[in-house]
């Protein structure tokens, strides 16, 4: 579709309105409307909402978060001194928050200590461990409860609720009937075993109430939240690779500043030839030749976007990179609809969303709109600020947020990539790291953001997301309005 090309070249985000069609809805619940997009080729999300692999704004407690709303968290590589195991646990916190069937629960064996089970508990966070012998045939449970108030040298097998007294069930079990079974029984765990005894599993009351409170969340054909993670693409890419996928992983992101390139090219090969068909995202890239170059390189998905994003200065720095409607127009005409692209970065009001997604994106990434989050990671600080009207001084509480091209972000990454030492002289930073308020929790954000782009899809007369993109791809001059500064400011100046 060349005439959408040439509509929208050197265009982004304010520089168009949609024209309002006939509305075919009644309601505008984002419950009730199908929201969801591909966020790769074998990954569907309930709501095209992604959370960016920034070290100030997706680690396990936004991932999870994302997940539970129907979206999906990717978790950064910034972690200093080539510190993979600490990126593998975040990635494990949010794979063991909720579950359908627990495939590894946390085991001990009869002879254990029960102060060895303690710590267990402790450290894992769960109140339950299942018993087994070596051969991992079940024994018995362990909960929380048995060794409460309990001292001395004394083992696991004299606390423990014995293999005779439990419920179990050999073989393969839904939900539904492990549900049953729970009602029947009385019992809020039901251990799995094989023919020969030996531990398949484990289902939990408290994880089949989770699936019903939330059943838009992103999960794995296990009932696990889904999770992805990012990685370079020199130095421990695929040793990192190795181990996030070890602990279940659901897709990795090979996330460069300039994703086409021989840099790109080379850890792709190398990745497929290690990991085979593993769903695998990469970019960024932000043209037809860009988004091309990865397509036949056998990526899942593209990340596309050089420079949009609220901490990235790359534009400023070097003058290159494209207009985000223009780059999101002219990879999705490259690649058309087989690889799904993740529309990363320069969305800055709600509004946009909508824009990203009907101009070739089929999911938004965003950092800078959770910026200040209770589940971002970092430390909160309190600033003296100036009220202006009363000229005041109060204490407000602060995060960092800062573009993953700073300074203080390619210190910690080129740490982990390939650096011996970083020489920071000779680092060309292209990103800011500024002070954000605090502001509660992602959720509501969001959940608004969800509200408003059900609205969007009433107001273009659509049922859903994909029929309204249907719609707009089949005759965009319907919808497309080109503004003027006035009617710029008149829109977006508030």
């Amino acid at each position: 579709m060349p005439d959408l090309l040439a509509a929208v070249r050197g265009c982004t985000f304010d520089d168009f309105l949609f024209a309002p069609r006939f509305s075919v809805l009644e309601r505008r619940d984002p419950k009730s409307i199908d929201l969801s997009a591909r966020f790769s080729e074998h990954i569907v999300l309930k709501h095209p909402i992604v959370s960016a692999n920034m070290d100030t704004i997706t680690r396990a407690a936004m991932a999870v978060v994302q997940a539970e709303e129907g979206g999906l968290g990717i978790i950064d590589r910034g972690f200093r001194g080539g510190d993979i195991a600490t990126q593998v646990r975040e990635v494990e916190i949010v794979k063991r928050t909720q579950h359908g069937v627990i495939p590894d629960p946390y085991t001990v064996e009869p002879t254990d200590s029960l102060a060895h089970a303690g710590r267990m508990m402790k450290k894992s966070g769960v109140g339950t461990l299942v018993v087994v012998d070596t051969a991992r045939k079940l024994k018995g449970l362990l909960t929380a409860r048995d060794v409460r108030f309990v001292s001395g040298q004394r083992h696991v097998s004299d606390r423990m609720t014995p293999l005779e007294k439990l419920v179990v069930h050999s073989g393969p079990i839904s939900l539904e009937q492990a549900e049953q079974v729970m009602v029947e029984r009385k019992i809020k765990k039901l251990p799995l075993v094989d023919d020969s005894g030996v531990l398949t599993g484990l289902i939990t009351a408290k994880d089949i109430i989770e699936q019903k409170r939330l059943p838009l969340a992103t999960r794995d054909p296990q009932g696990r939240l889904r999770v992805g993670a990012a990685i370079g693409a020199k130095g421990d890419y695929l040793e990192r690779a190795a181990e996030l996928i070890k602990a279940g992983v659901d897709v990795l992101v090979i996330d460069i500043a300039h994703g086409h390139s021989i840099v790109m090219a080379k850890a792709l090969e190398a990745f497929r030839a290690r990991f085979g068909d593993f769903e695998l995202v990469a970019g960024n890239v932000a043209t037809a030749d860009g988004a091309t170059y990865l397509a036949e390189r056998g990526v899942n998905g593209i990340k596309v976007g050089i420079g949009p994003g609220g901490g990235c200065t790359t534009r400023l720095n070097t003058n290159f990179g494209v207009p985000q409607l223009h780059a999101l127009v002219e990879c999705r005409l490259a690649v058309g609809s087989k690889i799904p692209l993740i529309a990363d970065g320069g969305i800055k009001r709600d509004g946009a969303i909508i824009e990203a997604l009907l101009f070739g994106g089929d999911t938004v990434m965003l950092g800078n709109a959770f910026a200040g989050t209770s589940e971002t990671p970092g430390e909160t600080v309190h600033k003296s600020v100036v009220l202006p009207e009363s000229q005041k001084v109060v204490r407000v509480p602060f995060k960092v947020f800062r573009g993953m091209a700073s300074i203080g972000a390619m210190v910690d990454r080129l740490d982990v990539e390939d650096a011996d030492s970083v020489d920071v002289e000779t680092l060309g930073a292209e990103g800011l790291e500024v002070s954000v308020p605090l502001r509660g929790s992602a959720r509501p954000i969001i959940a608004g953001m969800l509200k408003h782009l059900s609205s969007s899809i009433s107001y273009g007369g659509a049922a859903s997301l994909g029929e309204l993109k249907k719609m707009f791809w089949e005759r965009p001059d319907d919808y497309m309005i080109k503004l003027s500064d006035a009617s710029r400011r008149e829109s977006f100046d508030r």
